[in-house]
């Protein structure tokens, strides 16, 4: 199979991002992640298997998805419709039936040569500080993927970050690295059991992932992430440990305290799952987020970034 033909699954493509590195950047979101974070930001990405959603703000209940359903996939009850997206139905077909756009794939396959040929569109803002960032989901998740897109970039000039969890084999770490000017890696939680809890997972080997990066000739390209999550990671002794070892092993590591977003809840029931906050907390105000820096500094952590 030619390099160009390789196919993954991608869940969007934002082009103009401002949050995602510096300049003007196109973010690829991969499909797929080991890990079970009970605030995801992108719950859609977890999964790797593609799988439709149902809008019912576009519904306009015309029942031609219901008519044309042959498994029960789709059916009414009452004034309400419903999905069982475990019905072996032609979706595809459904969802280029509704006149409403109410149905859709929440992600579709991209070869490299179709992920590049977007890229390319925005090519322009690449020149002044922009680029290209792999997010998710995971992208060491689809890590051949992932790098082939990588190699690609750099054949072409283009700055590369990632968003990443960690959550990998140290190998696949050390294929991407030298095609990479810029890694976000998460330390969510410091404490190993509330890690399994809230984010399905053991730490161990992310916290060694991170010590291999922030030993790495890549150091001063690393930035450390923790997103304040309410009652789960924004605690006094959580963001102290998490500065405690990272700056034990880089004194000069550059650690980003991430304000909690709010927007993610409304994506759960598009997936039909329950956010973990049954009332979704606001931002933290700017005194709040100056604490938690506090925290970090007395961690040993000297380079704290913030958007307050």
């Amino acid at each position: 199979m030619e390099i160009f033909d390789m196919k993954g699954t991608i869940f969007d493509i934002h082009r103009f991002s401002t949050h995602d590195g510096d300049g003007i950047r196109t973010t690829v979101f991969f499909k797929g992640c080991p890990l079970s974070c009970v605030w995801c930001q992108n719950p859609e990405g977890i999964s790797l298997r593609r799988r439709p959603l149902y809008f019912k703000n576009r519904c306009i209940h015309c029942k031609m998805c219901v008519e044309e359903s042959v498994s029960g996939g789709m059916k009414f009850r009452g004034d309400k419709l419903f999905m069982n997206i475990d019905s072996p139905e032609d979706w595809e077909h459904l969802i280029e039936l509704c006149p409403s756009g109410a149905l859709a794939m929440d992600s579709r396959e991209y070869s490299v040569k179709e992920v590049m040929e977007e890229i390319r569109k925005d090519m322009v803002f690449y020149r002044h500080d922009g680029g290209v960032t792999l997010s998710g989901g995971e992208p060491l998740h689809q890590s051949e993927f992932a790098l082939e897109i990588l190699k690609q970039c750099k054949k072409e000039g283009i700055h590369t970050a990632i968003e990443t969890s960690l959550y990998a084999e140290q190998e696949i770490l050390r294929k991407l690295l030298p095609y990479l000017d810029l890694i976000y890696a998460d330390f969510k939680i410091a404490d190993v059991e509330r890690h399994k809890k809230y984010v399905g997972v053991p730490n161990q080997k992310i916290k060694e992932n991170i010590k291999y990066l922030l030993e790495s000739e890549k150091r001063d390209q690393v930035i450390i992430r923790t997103p304040m999550i309410p009652g789960l990671t924004a605690y006094r002794e959580n963001i102290t440990e998490i500065a405690v070892y990272i700056s034990g092993t880089d004194p000069d590591v550059s650690y980003e305290i991430l304000n909690y977003n709010p927007l993610a809840e409304a994506k759960y029931h598009l997936i039909g799952k329950e956010f973990c906050f049954a009332e979704n907390p606001k931002m933290y105000s700017k005194s709040q987020m100056k604490e938690f820096e506090s925290w970090a500094r007395q961690g040993g952590v000297s380079n704290v970034i913030m958007e307050i």
